[in-house]
């Protein structure tokens, strides 16, 4: 196990209607997002909106989630950066350390 300078973990939470524009972004600034990941998930509970007929009948939303590893100055200034170009409450964010990262082989 390796400890590299990616040290933080920025999980993006956003409505699939978002996925193209939000990932285009993200393309664009490889100094803030060097690599990611994209996930299929559920929101449920009061702060998930449920916009579809299928999502009130099944009381959660579709969402997608976007694991962003990287520098916490860097995550941060990301961020500002989205907050500016796509200001939309439909997206949540939280970080989380990292304690190390790397690869198998």
């Amino acid at each position: 196990m390796k400890t590299l300078p990616n040290d933080t973990l920025l999980t993006l939470v956003i409505p699939v209607s978002l996925e193209e524009d939000i990932l285009d972004f993200l393309l664009l600034h490889p100094n803030w997002a060097s690599g990611f990941s994209l996930m299929a998930a559920q929101g449920m509970g009061q702060g998930a909106p449920l916009q579809s007929a299928m999502e009130l009948v099944q009381g959660r939303s579709a969402r997608k989630l976007v694991l962003i590893p990287g520098s916490l100055a860097d995550l941060q200034q990301l961020l500002q950066a989205l907050a500016e170009e796509m200001p939309t409450p439909d997206v949540t964010y939280w970080m989380s350390p990292m304690l190390a990262n790397g690869r198998l082989a």
